[in-house]
């Protein structure tokens, strides 16, 4: 079925991309927000994931399946709108002093039940990327160093990171 809806929203169907979106719009948003770590931004891009979508749609050629395709588009979008708004400089900072890379806003004791969602939206950018990217979406490092612009060995860093501060917050 879905097959079907690919392509008769290729050819113009605005039902069918409708359809599409309906049946895609909240993993594409599960994904968004883990990316981006708020929840605003997980909405603006999960919107400019489908508006690229509706754009590239005919591109699609069938060589995968169609949510592995839309779930790369997504990737792209999120890291695309993070290298031209200029944060890619915050995203790779010093691990010397957790707390000061967290900030002020979570230096504040956590519930000792702590939400593993909020936990990863709480990591530095950087290694928020890695650790969804690595740990939860499946990439290698050399796939993520070239999606996100860093070298293989900031990524694994990053990882190692973002292990160490979920660790942290999870044992408090």
């Amino acid at each position: 079925m879905s097959d079907d809806l690919v392509a008769r929203a290729q050819a113009g169907d605005q039902t069918a991309f409708r359809e599409l979106y309906r049946q895609h719009a909240g993993r594409v948003y599960a994904l968004c927000l883990r990316l981006t770590g708020d929840g605003r931004d997980a909405e603006e891009r999960t919107q400019d994931v489908f508006v690229r979508l509706w754009d590239k749609l005919r591109s699609f050629r069938g060589d995968s399946a169609f949510s592995s395709w839309l779930h790369r588009l997504a990737v792209n979008v999120v890291l695309n709108e993070r290298r031209t708004t200029g944060r890619r400089e915050r995203r790779v900072m010093s691990a010397e002093d957790p707390d000061t890379v967290v900030g002020a806003q979570h230096a504040a004791p956590l519930h000792l039940n702590i939400d593993l969602e909020r936990a990863i939206a709480e990591l530095p950018d950087g290694a928020r990327e890695v650790f969804v990217l690595y740990d939860i979406e499946g990439y290698g490092h050399g796939e993520i160093a070239q999606l996100v612009g860093i070298a293989e060995g900031t990524s694994k860093a990053q990882l190692f990171r973002a292990r160490r501060l979920l660790r942290e917050k999870l044992e408090r």
